[in-house]
């Protein structure tokens, strides 16, 4: 299938659906204080009516204009389609920093095929940022070109890191005690997708979590190719759910990371 021109169709689209999402995401933010909130998998893992309704929108706005596409959301899983083409939707990617009153979550929406991505946009309304990004179409924020940083690298600038209850505690620890060992600075910034997009505008050298899922990454790992960076495969079973390791950054950059971190060793498995 020839990508370049559904892309370039599909961008502007996109743009306006993740902005109309995004405004729907802040008006329930400035009345969380009144939302009822569920737990999924821990205390620390949440989900609120605005979750809901922000994907309920894009999936209606997504399928109104491509019917024939398959749509991927982490609250209502997988719709299929006929196109081969596979939009995946996290309407609100940082729920517990929403749900506390702090500006970093965002709104991702990406687009693949079956095993690249090609489109995404990230949208963190708080701070009124639109990142945009795709294969033959570059990547922008607030529609001015961005690219990874070639001024700082992993010794000189900041990492973005993630971990959750995904994998063992232990390991997590260790991976903070080899990159501190290392001399690797690192921040978190309580969205994954939103640090991803930091690393395609060069504020971060490269954003790391030991798993994560699809709708967490794709949309970022889009925009980090169309700024001239690179990103770890998509993991096997992707679509269907399963975790897997996630890291974006540099070119310079990338394989240093990946040695640092190693999210392929046995040990980042958790047994349940």
């Amino acid at each position: 299938m020839q990508n370049d021109g559904i892309i370039a169709n599909r961008a502007d689209r996109l743009e306006q659906i993740t902005r109309q999402a995004g405004n729907l995401a802040l008006r329930y933010f400035k009345e969380r204080d009144g939302l009822e909130i569920e737990t999924k998998r821990t205390l620390t893992d949440m989900v609120s009516i605005a979750d809901r309704e922000v994907e309920n929108l894009i999936r209606a706005e997504l399928l109104a204009a491509y019917p024939e596409d398959a749509i991927l959301g982490e609250e209502y899983g997988l719709q299929e389609g006929s196109s081969g083409l596979t939009w995946v939707i996290d309407p609100i990617d940082g729920t517990a920093p929403f749900l506390n009153g702090l500006p970093s979550w965002c709104v991702s929406i990406g687009l693949m095929d079956d095993s690249r991505p090609l489109l995404g946009a990230i949208y963190a309304p708080v701070m009124a940022e639109m990142f945009i990004g795709g294969r033959g179409i570059g990547a922008t924020l607030n529609g001015q070109p961005i690219r990874v940083t070639d001024r700082f690298d992993l010794s000189s600038g900041l990492l973005g890191l993630g971990s959750n209850d995904r994998v063992p505690a232990d390991r997590i620890g260790q991976m903070h005690r080899e990159l501190a060992e290392a001399e690797v600075a690192w921040v978190r910034f309580g969205s994954g997708a939103l640090m991803l997009a930091y690393v395609a505008a060069g504020r971060l050298v490269g954003y790391c979590e030991p798993r994560m899922s699809l709708w967490d990454c794709l949309a970022a790992y889009a925009i980090i190719e169309a700024a001239g960076g690179r990103v770890m495969p998509i993991g096997p079973g992707a679509l269907a759910g399963k975790p897997f390791g996630v890291l974006g950054s540099t070119v310079a950059d990338h394989d240093r990371l990946a040695a640092l971190v190693r999210f392929s060793e046995p040990s980042w498995e958790k047994n349940l």
